[in-house]
């Protein structure tokens, strides 16, 4: 969420950075109904302060000797009823006025970062890197798709998953579950060697935590609700892990704070019907290993680029040739003020692929969800920054690992990281 001070003082420069995004937001009705609730506010403040100087005027008056029937007394009651009425009549405008503030500041998307490339959308995305070249297939044109090796080695099911569940679904089998339950570990052991805390959430959470990441009110119709309860399956790991802080004041002392943890994911995938229908791309449940930080505002962006490097690690690990893309303010999303994205290589589509989006909300995700932090015996809170990324994302992994180190044979080789794991070099039929 914004900060309306800033809007209040700097509207122009809030609407200039909005508009990097091209999403054609307006402050103006922000400012009109804070400036409304800012007057009732004042007025509120004031009658208050009027009232309190009458309950004491009247009992210095009954002190001196005053009868309290004295027409005296009573005109300065009646006053008082008066604006006891009056305060009475404030309060829900007043209240009225801060929810539709809030509903109006809750749609507004983060403002990028300054070091954010301006871009109209992805094609506009800058490249930084790239990382493994010499590890891409030289006979790509023979790769089979990951869905077909997959199935060819019966590791891989979607027919029975539709029965089950229904399209976007897979079922794991043997070695497939094995790679994935491998993945996982391999993951979190070196994240948690990076200095990463694990958490295991819950996946079920409420309304009030995909509120405070960013996901709700904007984003409802991506996410999958429980009928009858407060409560929604997590579509990543993010959103239950940084509300384990929601509104909760920090010793700075704790800070920074890096939790990685390992959840099923669900989204619907609203507006993406018709793009990678097949295969382990986009499902409606999967399996992700999230990285999290809370910050201090000055490290956040050092902390950001650290986060990448610490998805990164991951990729080289397993020497699975990928970029780092930079991306403008028209692909951002909602919450990143600066957001990168690792792209694994697909030798069968001849293609990169996301695999891990790293992002810095600054101070965006911590208003929201009402995160901050002390210093000592300062006065006043200050938001933590919040950062996230995947870490990385595991079918998606699953699907690189079946394209690049595919065999002539039919075969998949192990890479070399993950044979301790499944105690084999080879998956085969």
């Amino acid at each position: 969420m914004l900060d309306i001070k800033r809007i209040r003082q700097e509207p122009e420069v809030v609407e200039k950075l909005l508009k990097r995004r091209d999403t054609g937001y307006d402050v103006q009705e922000i400012l009109k109904l804070n400036e409304a609730q800012r007057n009732l506010e004042g007025e509120r403040s004031r009658l208050q302060a009027r009232s309190n100087e009458i309950s004491k005027e009247i009992g210095q008056k009954i002190k001196s000797g005053l009868s309290p029937d004295s027409e005296e007394i009573q005109k300065i009651k009646t006053e008082s009823n008066q604006i006891k009425q009056r305060l009475s009549e404030l309060e829900p405008q007043e209240k009225d006025l801060k929810n539709q503030i809030k509903t109006l500041l809750l749609s507004l998307p983060n403002l990028p970062s300054e070091t954010t490339p301006v871009g109209k959308d992805e094609t506009e995305n800058v490249e930084t890197r790239r990382w493994g070249d010499e590890y891409i297939p030289e006979n790509s044109e023979a790769i089979l798709p990951h869905w077909e090796i997959g199935e060819k080695l019966g590791i891989l099911e979607f027919t029975r998953a539709v029965k089950v569940a229904q399209s976007r679904f897979v079922n794991l089998i043997g070695m497939g579950a094995a790679l994935e339950r491998a993945l996982i570990t391999f993951m979190l052991d070196r994240q948690i060697a990076a200095g990463y805390l694990e958490v295991s959430p819950p996946v079920l959470i409420n309304s009030q935590s995909l509120t405070g990441t960013g996901q709700l009110p904007k984003f409802a119709e991506e996410s999958f609700q429980c009928q009858g309860d407060d409560l929604w399956l997590a579509p990543t790991a993010e959103v239950p892990v940084t509300n384990l802080y929601r509104d909760e004041v920090l010793d700075a002392s704790q800070l920074p704070i890096y939790h990685c943890a390992y959840t099923p994911c669900f989204r619907r995938e609203a507006g993406s019907y018709g793009k990678d229908t097949r295969g382990l791309i986009r499902l409606h449940q999967f399996n992700k290993v999230e990285l999290v930080k809370l910050v201090r505002p000055e490290n956040s962006a050092t902390e950001h680029e650290a986060l990448v490097a610490n998805a990164e690690a991951i990729l080289q690990a397993l020497k699975l040739p990928y970029r780092v893309l930079e991306l403008c303010t028209g692909d951002l999303g909602f919450g990143a003020a600066k957001c990168y994205d690792l792209e694994v290589w697909l030798p069968s589509s001849q293609t990169y692929r996301e695999i891990s989006s790293c992002s810095n909300f600054v101070d965006f995700q911590a208003r929201r969800a009402n995160i901050r932090f002390k210093e000592g015996n300062k006065k006043g809170t200050d938001f933590v920054h919040t950062l996230n990324g995947s870490g990385l994302a595991i079918g998606r992994t699953m699907a690189a690992i079946l394209e690049n180190y595919q065999q002539p044979d039919g075969t998949v080789k192990v890479p070399d990281v993950l044979q301790s794991y499944l105690k084999q070099e080879v998956i085969k039929k």
